[in-house]
Order: C-alpha cells, then structure tokens, then sequence
C-alpha cells in the first residue's frame, strides 16, 4: 500500500527546483499526485507544495534525505504524512455558529481534522460538545486569573497533540506569550468590520452606519491584535431594507465559511507563510 505524503517548502528562488525536487521524488519511487508552486517576485522567494505517495522509504528515512537534500537550496520545508487527520482543538465563548458548524463538517467527512477538545470560558455548548462525543473544557477567564487560565487552556492543547487551534469565536484576548507559543497554529475569524466597529454589537453600529457589504477575515492569531497573516475573507452584500438581525445572520454564515474554508486549506497543508501575507495552493 502507497504511503502519502504532502511536502511544503519555500526557499530562494533560482532555476532548477522543480526539477531538482521531482528528480529527488522520483530517485525514491515517488509518485506525484498534486504539485503547485508559485515564485513572489516582490521577495525572491520560492513557494511549493507537492502530494505524493511513496512506498519504498519509511517517513523517517525521508525526512533525513530531504534534510541533506534542502540544504544546498536553503530550504524551510516540511513533510507530512496524510494518514492522520489534522488534531484539533476549539475555543470558543457564547456565539455557537462557528463551533456548530466545524463540528458538523468534521462529522459529514468534510474537514481532514480529528476534534480532540473544547475550550470554553462559558458553559453554554457542554452539550453540544457531548453530542459529538468531543470531551468539553469549562476554563472561566478573569483579568485576575487569566495567566492560570491560559496555563490550563495551553497544558490541554498539548496533552492532546494539537496541531491546530481553531478561535470559534473566543472573545477573550489572547497573551503574547500564548500567541508566541502558538504561533502559525492558531486559526481566528473576525467580523471584517475592524477597526471601523469596535466593541460590542458591531452589527448594530454596521447598521447604523447603512453598510453595503457583510464580511468576515480569517487569519492567524500573532501577538497584534486581528492582524496576523490573512488566510480567508469573504463578503455578501446588503442593502437599505437588512435589519440588523439580518445583517447579523448574514455575518454569522459568512463567517462559518470563511474559517471552514481557512480551516480545510491549513488541515491540508495549503497554506505557507510569506512574512506577513500567505501563499495558498488551494
């Protein structure tokens, strides 16, 4: 039986590396299934990401040959194998709209991710979380208890393997020092209203304001407050007869696809850093 495999790699930019990465493939009895790459010229980088199945070397075994074999390119690369889905963990507070949402793609085959645990500052989806069988973690947040609070929430997230950790709509802000320690593993998704409407009810101020366009961001979580790199937007349209109720259920599905969308291309392995921007093979 195939064993496959997803290679990422960026490195800079120069003639001959595709060929160099398929002849490296092909050495080793790789058969590529999927293969995209993309050269940002602004930066003199190169961007790759390569499927493929291999049979005649264990992941150990190829993970040692393509060390030796990136360091005459530069390369920062990882290899992946796809026999496991993506261990995930969820936090979220009182809107429930991403959390339902997630879960029911994860259950219908949808998302290549395994949900491991829920973390939640509130109790109000405990039982949504055992009708998915996903075990559910009750961690209240304080200003006075927050770094014990993130301690447990982070003590959970590696207990269980994480790979990914998905903001459902978590409005507690983050420390620096767990956005460092989740760095490039930590998904968020936010009304694409900031910084215009800050605060509470942004729907209401949206409103007010007779806004045209219903949006939302996904992105990764860094230490600037919703302005990690940029994975996934999306918006619908609106118009003077919306009320706010409207405006705030056309928000809420904008912004379960999005982070779906932002969700499946990380569990996939599509998306690679560029400073501050993404490449996505999608």
């Amino acid at each position: 039986m195939n064993h496959a495999y997803i290679l990422t790699l960026s490195c800079p930019d120069r003639p001959g590396i595709v060929h160099a990465v398929s002849g490296f493939l092909l050495e080793r009895g790789g058969n590529i299934e999927e293969a995209a790459q993309y050269n940002d010229h602004d930066t003199g980088l190169f961007f790759m990401r390569v499927q493929f199945a291999c049979d005649q070397l264990t992941f150990e075994d190829l993970k040692l040959q393509l060390r030796l074999f990136a360091e005459a390119f530069r390369m920062d690369w990882k290899l992946h194998a796809t026999t496991q889905p993506m261990k995930t963990v969820i936090m979220v507070s009182k809107e429930g709209h991403c959390l339902n949402d997630l879960l029911f793609r994860w259950k219908s085959g949808l998302l290549p991710v395994q949900i491991a645990a829920i973390v939640s500052n509130h109790r109000e989806f405990y039982q949504l979380a055992a009708s998915y069988n996903v075990p559910f973690h009750h961690i209240p947040v304080t200003a006075a208890t927050k770094p014990q609070a993130e301690a447990r929430q982070f003590e959970i997230i590696e207990a269980e393997g994480a790979e990914l950790v998905v903001l459902a709509r978590y409005m507690q802000v983050l420390s620096d020092d767990l956005c460092r320690k989740l760095a490039g593993r930590a998904i968020n998704i936010h009304h694409s209203f900031l910084p215009s409407f800050k605060g509470a009810k942004p729907y209401y101020q949206a409103h007010d304001r007779g806004v045209k366009l219903i949006g939302a961001t996904a992105h990764y979580v860094t230490a600037d407050l919703d302005e990690g790199p940029i994975i996934e937007q999306d918006v619908a349209r609106a118009d003077h007869s919306k009320t706010v109720e409207d405006l705030t259920a056309m928000g809420r599905d904008t912004e379960s696809q999005v982070l779906a969308r932002a969700v499946k291309w990380h569990s996939e392995h599509r998306v690679l850093l560029n400073g501050h921007k993404t490449v996505i093979f999608k």
